[in-house]
């Protein structure tokens, strides 16, 4: 904020100058906040399409188990030898990536 005070100080009642600064943050909010958020739900709304049958997942409320079946808009799955009915919006993560990566 001090700069852009030195900056508009610097041309004394040039209103132009104002209306570029703004421009100019409004620029570097979008690439810095908006335009990283959206890739993460673009990539989050793609994983949840792509599961298929034997993925890990881990739930939003932290539950850890495998796709035994996908539908349109729910999936069962396995856990500890009990089988669950979910929302695709409820999942979170892939639980098989990250233990691929540790490996």
């Amino acid at each position: 904020m001090y700069i852009l005070n030195i900056i508009l100080q610097s041309q004394q009642g040039s209103s132009s100058s104002f209306f570029i600064m703004m421009g100019l943050m409004v620029i570097v909010m979008y690439f810095f906040m908006i335009r990283p958020q959206q890739k993460k739900a673009k990539a989050q709304k793609s994983f949840v399409e792509n599961l298929q049958k034997g993925d890990l997942i881990v739930t939003t409320g932290g539950l850890h188990g495998k796709v035994s079946s996908v539908d349109d808009t729910t999936l069962i799955i396995e856990s500890e030898g009990t089988r669950l009915k979910i929302e695709k919006a409820s999942i979170s993560s892939d639980l098989s990536a990250s233990l691929n990566k540790k490996a």
